[in-house]
């Protein structure tokens, strides 16, 4: 019976820390696949100055292209798993929240926050 009790306490200490642990905030900027490539939106801003990173990201997404997160300071690109939240914060500084499948680069999102 102690053993039991034993192995069920280690086992929640394990699984409670794995999920713990897994969840992390991550800092860049809403972008779409296309300029996040690129590392900015200079490219499509060039034909029209007036455009601004919300405008050229949701062009971009209207046009096949995926909301990513982009981190300027590391160049690295994380794919989200939910393309529906950032939406509203498309150009913008956030901080995503969730896990990261550090196979695919991709975060499963649980919260995003203007930063």
């Amino acid at each position: 019976m102690k053993t039991r009790g034993l192995g069920l306490a280690i086992a929640l200490l394990l699984f409670g820390g794995m999920s713990y642990a897994a969840n992390k905030t991550y800092t860049g900027e809403i972008m779409d696949s296309a300029c996040a490539a690129m590392g900015s939106h200079e490219a499509m801003m060039k034909g029209n100055p007036n455009m601004t990173a919300k405008d050229c990201t949701l062009a971009c997404v209207a046009h096949g292209a995926k909301f990513v997160l982009y981190n300027p300071d590391t160049k690295t690109v994380y794919q989200l798993d939910d393309q529906k939240k950032p939406e509203q914060f498309a150009g913008a500084k956030v901080a995503v929240t969730g896990t990261l499948d550090d196979a695919t680069k991709t975060i499963h999102v649980s919260k995003i926050k203007a930063s």
